[in-house]
């Protein structure tokens, strides 16, 4: 494999013959890029052949599943990273239109320990990308994304003879049949469905009704051009248009999508969103009954209720913060035996008996509409409202380049130990822990916190902020801490959304 360069532009000889890949596309837990900007079809190519050798350094069977979700280009990208997993000599399995948790599925449904997914997720169109694994239902995290990264960008791939692949017909039924299962919901339940005109369309209204709920449809015609919002369940636009169509409809709730439906966004019946961290609450007072003495695993932008509420408390619960990205509470919910991993971003990690492990909208979908079934004369946001009181942003994202974003956050930690050992204070409460184990996550006496971390596939910094006092002091933490203190870095830009 030759060694690829980072300096090519489109419409020229050297883009048609020569591997694109620039390094940033290797983030922590997967890869993305701008197609034909940071990447060609050559550098996907070239991937698919790191990926091959990559597996073949592990003593890992040779059998991978790949997918690919709804892109105008996707497919095409797909093709060339298959044709670069062949040169390396693997056995590809190709399930097609897929969601990712689709493909995740295939590693057991197929006996496949590997899988290749072709997805950019809920990033603007342009972007393209790959989620990867070797080992189900774990997927790759820094150590295996690095030497990834060390093979692409080398040329030290190997090609080897034996590559072939097979087409999976029809699996998109059988992976429908895992997710509804024996779910049959005796409560008559209205649910929108929003789906943001990404992949998702194509599988959840079908599961919902099935599992027996009256679905609403909401944007959920495949469309690859997103002409309303991208499919992002955690961006406030989607939020709105669901919060929207539940108060016309009357609708038990609103479920939403993003564009690979691994993640899972809810709006209650009165149109309020509840975040992730606070549905995982829910869900894991739920569960935690059913499965006395569960652990869960929570990730840093989640709140601060998991440690202190009684329910869990009662019900023998262990809750592990850990660091956020869908890989690494995948890998710690594996690790420790947990019944279930929650990410403020949507992604849910339902182990067995529940789920397989992975991350799965669908079935986290389900987990929330079952626990509705086993609390009859209730409505979700009365559910909500039995939660202790805690008020929680929104994700906030300044913009900060990707070469950038890591010596800015590193900055900022420093900033917040230096003050913490001052015995400092944040809008008049003494700060009594920085946790840094990803950012800074610093916690304030009365149990309030703020956190700012890098993102882990765009080049942003991530803000939350948690108050146990009122929204207006949530607003305060962000308006007159976090806010002005990054404003002091000249590299960190404009918030994607603010409070």
């Amino acid at each position: 494999m030759l060694k690829p360069r980072q300096d090519l532009v489109p419409n020229t000889f050297e883009f048609e013959t020569t591997a694109l890949v620039k390094p940033t596309g290797f983030r922590e837990y997967d890869a993305r890029w701008i197609l034909d900007k940071e990447i060609n079809l050559l550098g996907i190519q070239a991937l698919g052949l790191a990926v091959a050798t990559f597996v073949r350094e592990q003593g890992v069977q040779p059998r991978i599943v790949v997918g690919q979700d709804f892109r105008s280009y996707s497919s095409t990208v797909k093709h060339a990273l298959i044709i670069g997993l062949m040169e390396g000599g693997m056995e590809v399995l190709d399930v097609g239109l897929a969601l990712s948790p689709m493909a995740y599925f295939g590693q057991f449904a197929l006996e496949a320990p590997c899988v290749a997914m072709v997805t950019a997720s809920h990033n603007e169109n342009g972007w393209t990308g790959v989620k990867m694994g070797t080992n189900p239902p774990v997927t790759f995290g820094p150590e295996e994304i690095g030497r990834l990264k060390e093979i692409v960008l080398s040329g030290t791939g190997v090609a080897r003879p034996g590559g072939r692949i097979e087409r999976v017909e029809n699996f998109r039924e059988r992976y429908l049949q895992e997710l509804v299962g024996d779910i049959k919901l005796k409560r008559p339940l209205k649910v929108v469905c929003a789906c943001g005109n990404g992949t998702a369309g194509a599988f959840a209204p079908e599961a919902l009704r099935r599992m027996g709920a009256e679905v609403i449809e909401m944007d959920t015609d495949l469309d690859y051009t997103f002409p309303k919002y991208n499919p992002n369940p955690e961006d406030h636009a989607m939020l709105m248009q669901m919060a929207q169509r539940v108060r016309e409809t009357g609708a038990d709730l609103a479920l939403g999508f993003d564009g690979d439906g691994d993640r899972c966004g809810v709006v209650d019946e009165t149109g309020e969103e509840i975040f992730a961290d606070k549905i995982g609450l829910l869900l894991a007072r739920d569960l935690s009954a059913l499965h006395p003495n569960a652990t869960f695993v929570v990730d840093v932008k989640s709140t601060g209720l998991y440690k202190t509420d009684e329910v869990l408390a009662a019900n023998g619960a262990t809750t592990v913060y850990w660091k956020t990205g869908h890989s690494y509470i995948k890998r710690k919910t594996a690790e420790l035996g947990a019944l279930a991993g929650f990410e403020k971003s949507g992604h849910f990690f339902l182990a067995d008996p529940i789920g397989r492990g992975y991350d799965d909208g669908i079935v986290a979908a389900a987990a929330v509409l079952q626990m509705l079934d086993r609390n009859p004369g209730k409505t979700l946001s009365e559910l909500k409202r039995a939660l202790p009181d805690a008020w929680t942003s929104l994700t906030m994202s300044p913009h900060c380049d990707d070469e950038l974003k890591y010596d800015v956050l590193a900055k900022v930690v420093a900033e917040y130990e230096a003050l913490a050992a001052e015995g400092g204070s944040i809008v008049g409460r003494k700060i009594v822990e920085v946790i840094t184990v990803n950012g800074a996550r610093v916690h304030l006496e009365d149990g309030s916190w703020v956190l700012v971390r890098a993102s882990s596939n765009k080049p942003e910094l991530v803000v939350v902020v948690e108050s146990m006092r009122s929204e207006d002091d949530m607003r305060a933490l962000f308006r007159e801490e976090v806010k002005p203190r990054l404003a002091r870095h000249p590299e960190v830009g404009t918030y994607n959304q603010e409070i």
